[in-house]
C-alpha cells in the first residue's frame, strides 16, 4: 500500500512562528531550502515501524507511508523525496522512519538515493528496529553482548540522552513483563564500535546492562556518519507496551528535531459517579446485586453502600496530598433521601459541601434514573418496555429535562460550583445500549437543548468515539474494573471471579471459550487478590491509557470511595508509578470534561482537515510556516525557545494554533491567506 495518512495542500489561514533554535541541515545554497512537516514511513509490516506510525497518527503529525510489500508502491528515489517550489529547493520529508537500516539490500538506489537526500537536506532516519552490527556504529552483541528476552529489564536513559531527546523522562525505562509463559520483548545489546569509521560518532542515549557482565549495552542510540544521523534502535516493540510508550515522544522530537505538527500530552482524570447517593452491593451468595437489574425482582435485600463523613474529609486530604483533582458527579436527591429517612440529618452532604472547592463537580442527573427505553425489570437481562403495537416507549423528555434541571437547582441552592453546559446521565442513559436499546432515546436531544448540555460523558466500552447527540458531543470514558457494587476488597474480588472464571470454577461461564486477556485461569483468594492481582493490572491499564496522548477520563463510583476505600490503592499506583518515569517537566494533565471535549473535537477536525488535503506545513530556515482552514485549529510542537506559541511541555513547547487569536504581525501572502509572526524569545 502506498497512502497519504495525512494529506497536505495549501489551504486558507497562515501562521509564521519563529524558533529560537534553528533547524539546519548540511545545504548551503544561497536559497534556503523549505522543509516539509511530514514524515516519510517506509513500512514492512512490522510492529515496530507500525507502532511509530501509530504515534504520529494519534498527535496529529502529518506522514506519507510506503509499503514495501505493496507490489505497486512508487520508488524511492530523488524526485520522490524533493523537488523545488517557486524555485526554491523543497525537501518533501522532515524525517524518515524505515524498518531497519537498510530495508532495501546491498546496493539498492533506493537506499543511495535516501542516503544523499538526508546529507543533502540535514534530514534524520529512525532505524526503527535493528540488530547490532558496525554498519550502524555497534559491536556484534557479543564479547561483550547479548541478544534474547528483555522482559522484566530495566533500561537506563543516559546522560547524553536526558540532556537531548528524552529530558522528559526520569531514567528509569522498565520492560513489561506480564508473563511469565509468554515472551514479550526481544533485542539486542551491544556497545559501540571502539574503532568508529573516520567522522562517524556512536552516542547512546538508552542502555540496559549486559547479563553476566559489568557493562551496559545500547538500545536506543544516534549513529552520526557520512553527514547523516540514524537513530538505531536494537529492540522490537508494539504501539501498546509501556517501555516504547515511554519512548515514543523522544524518538519524534530527536526525528523531527522538536519541530512538526502534532502534539502530545500524558491526562488522568478520575471521575467519582454517584456522590451523595448509595450503590447497591453485589451479594457473594446470590452473585447479582440485589436492588438492580441484575438479580431477579424481589430477590436478595439491597445493601447500600454510601460514603461518610470520614470518607469525604479523606477524599479532600488525598486530593491534595496527591496533587489530583478529582471530579465528583453527583445525585441531589441522594441527599434528600437519605435525610428523609435520617430525621433531616445528612453529615455527609454537609462536609462535602464545606469542603466543595476541593473537588470538580459534575451533573449526573437528580435521581439517577435509567433515561433510555422505558426498562422491563421482570426479567434478567432487562428489555425494553413495548405498546401494544410493538413500539418501544421512551422515557419522555420531560422527565429528562427535569432530572438535568433539578440537579442544577439542587446544587446551586447548596453553593456548588458548576458548569451547566457538561452532564454524564446514570449508566449513561439515554443513549444506545446493546443489545437492548440499539438506538439513543430520541427524547434526549432535544432535552439536551432544552437544558443547554454541550458535553455528555459517555462510556467508551460501549461508544468510544467522540459523536454528536443533538447540541451535544459525547466524551467516552474509560470504565475502571473496580465496580460499583463493591466497597470491600473481598467482595470485589467475589465478583470479579464470578466474571472472570470459568464455570467449572465456580465462575458465570462467560469467560469459556473466550479470548478475553482479563479471563483468569484460576479464581484469585478473595483475601489477597485484589492487592496482588486487581490493583496492579487495573493500574497498568490506566497507566496505559495516560501514555497514549488519550484524554478520555477514568470513573469509578462513590462506594470505591468508602468502607475499605478500595479505589485508592489502584489510583494511588497509577501516580506512584507515573512519578517515578517523567521528569517534573511532563505532569500528568487532569483537566474537566468541556475541556476534554474540546480537545477531542479539534483533534477530529484537525485531523479531517489534514486527510482531506486542507493542510500544509513547511520550516525555511528558523521560521515556520503553517496553513490550515481558518476555522481549524492546528497542533503544533516547537522548541523550548519558541515565544507567544503553546505551552511548556516535556521540554518543548506544543498546543493547539488559532491563528485568529494572534496579532497579525506580517503581509498576507494572499487575499485569502492571514500570516502571523512570532517572534522567538530573546
Amino acid at each position: 500500500m502506498y497512502g497519504f495518512s495525512r494529506k497536505a495542500a495549501v489551504c486558507a489561514a497562515a501562521l509564521l512562528v519563529t524558533f529560537l533554535a534553528p533547524v539546519t541541515g548540511a545545504r548551503a545554497d544561497e536559497l534556503e531550502p523549505r522543509i516539509d512537516l511530514r514524515v516519510l514511513v517506509v513500512d514492512d509490516g512490522g510492529a515496530a515501524t507500525e507502532a511509530v506510525a501509530a504515534e504520529l497518527e494519534g498527535a496529529g503529525t502529518p506522514y506519507t507511508e510506503v509499503d514495501l510489500n505493496d507490489a505497486g508502491r512508487p520508488q524511492i528515489d530523488a524526485g520522490f523525496l524533493s523537488d523545488t517550489v517557486d524555485g526554491r529547493p523543497r525537501a518533501k520529508f522532515q524525517a524518515v522512519v524505515l524498518p531497519n537500516d537498510n530495508p532495501f539490500g546491498a546496493g539498492s538506489g533506493e537506499m543511495a538515493a535516501l542516503a544523499a537526500y538526508e546529507q543533502t537536506y540535514g534530514i534524520r532516519q529512525v532505524d526503527a528496529y535493528t540488530y547490532a552490527q558496525p554498519a550502524v556504529g555497534l559491536n556484534w552483541a557479543q564479547d561483550p553482548g547479548y541478544m534474547g528476552s528483555l522482559d522484566g529489564t530495566t533500561a537506563q536513559v543516559t546522560a547524553a540522552g536526558l540532556a537531548g531527546p528524552f529530558g522528559y523522562l526520569d531514567g528509569a525505562v522498565p520492560f513489561e513483563d506480564n508473563s511469565a509463559e509468554v515472551s514479550e520483548s526481544y533485542g539486542f545489546l551491544a556497545v559501540p564500535l571502539a574503532q568508529q569509521a573516520e567522522g562517524a560518532e556512536f552516542t547512546t542515549f538508552v542502555e540496559a546492562p549486559i547479563p553476566g557482565t559489568a557493562v551496559s549495552g545500547s538500545l536506543i542510540g544516534e549513529y552520526a556518519h557520512d553527514g547523516r544521523r540514524e537513530l538505531v534502535v536494537t529492540f522490537v516493540y508494539n504501539e501498546a507496551q509501556q517501555q516504547y510508550r515511554l519512548l515514543a515522544r523522544g524518538i519524534v522530537e530527536w526525528m523531527t528535531q522538536g519541530v512538526h505538527l502534532g502534539a502530545d500530552r500524558n491526562y488522568f482524570a478520575v471521575h467519582v459517579d454517584d456522590v451523595f447517593g448509595a450503590d447497591d452491593r453485589w451479594d457473594t451468595e446470590l452473585n447479582c446485586t440485589p436492588g438492580d437489574v441484575d438479580c431477579p425482582e424481589g430477590e436478595g435485600t439491597a445493601d447500600p453502600i454510601r460514603m461518610t463523613v470520614a470518607d469525604a474529609q479523606y477524599a479532600k486530604q488525598w486530593s491534595q496530598e496527591h496533587g489530583l483533582t478529582l471530579d465528583f458527579l453527583f445525585n441531589g436527591a441522594g441527599s434528600e433521601t437519605y435525610k428523609d429517612e435520617n430525621s433531616g440529618v445528612d453529615a455527609l452532604t454537609d462536609q462535602l459541601v464545606a469542603d466543595k472547592d476541593a473537588f470538580r463537580w459534575v451533573n449526573h442527573t437528580y435521581d439517577h434514573p435509567f433515561l433510555g427505553c422505558v426498562q422491563n425489570v421482570t426479567v434478567v437481562p432487562w428489555v425494553c418496555s413495548t405498546d401494544s403495537a410493538g413500539n418501544v416507549q421512551w422515557v419522555p423528555e420531560a422527565e429528562i429535562t427535569a432530572q438535568i434541571a433539578d440537579n442544577v437547582n439542587w446544587a446551586a441552592a447548596k453553593g456548588l460550583t458548576l458548569d451547566n453546559t457538561e452532564l454524564v446521565t446514570g449508566e449513561h442513559s439515554g443513549m444506545r445500549v446493546l443489545p437492548q436499546q440499539p438506538d439513543d432515546n430520541p427524547n434526549l436531544a432535544p432535552a439536551l437543548a432544552a437544558t443547554g448540555v454541550t458535553s455528555l460523558g459517555s462510556d467508551n466500552s460501549r461508544d468510544p468515539q467522540q459523536r454528536q447527540v443533538g447540541p451535544a458531543l459525547t466524551v467516552p470514558r474509560f470504565p475502571m474494573n473496580i465496580f460499583y457494587n463493591a466497597g470491600k476488597a473481598a467482595e470485589m474480588v467475589d465478583e470479579y471471579n464470578w466474571i472472570y472464571t470459568s464455570a467449572a470454577d465456580g465462575g458465570s461461564g462467560i469467560c469459556d471459550g473466550s479470548t478475553t486477556t482479563t479471563c483468569l485461569d484460576a479464581p484469585l483468594d478473595t483475601a489477597t487478590g485484589y492487592a496482588s492481582y486487581i490493583v496492579p493490572t487495573e493500574s497498568r491499564i490506566a497507566l496505559g491509557h495516560a501514555l497514549s496522548n488519550n484524554p478520555r477520563p477514568h470513573y469509578i463510583h462513590q462506594s470505591n470511595l468508602a468502607e475499605e476505600r478500595i479505589a485508592y490503592p489502584a489510583l494511588e499506583k497509577v501516580l506512584s508509578d507515573y512519578a517515578g518515569l517523567f521528569a517534573d517537566n511532563t505532569p500528568l494533565v487532569n483537566q474537566g470534561l468541556k475541556d476534554t471535549s474540546a480537545e477531542l473535537q479539534r483533534r477530529a477536525a484537525w485531523d479531517a482537515a489534514v486527510d482531506s488535503g486542507q493542510v500544509t506545513a513547511y520550516r525555511i530556515g528558523n521560521t515556520v510556516t503553517i496553513d490550515a482552514p481558518s476555522e481549524v485549529q492546528a497542533p503544533a510542537t516547537m522548541p523550548a525557545g519558541t515565544a507567544g506559541f503553546g505551552s511548556p511541555y516535556a521540554g518543548l513547547r506544543s498546543g493547539w494554533v488559532d491563528s485568529g487569536s494572534l496579532e497579525p504581525a506580517a503581509v498576507a501572502a494572499s487575499a485569502e491567506t492571514a500570516a502571523v509572526a512570532v517572534a522567538a524569545a530573546g
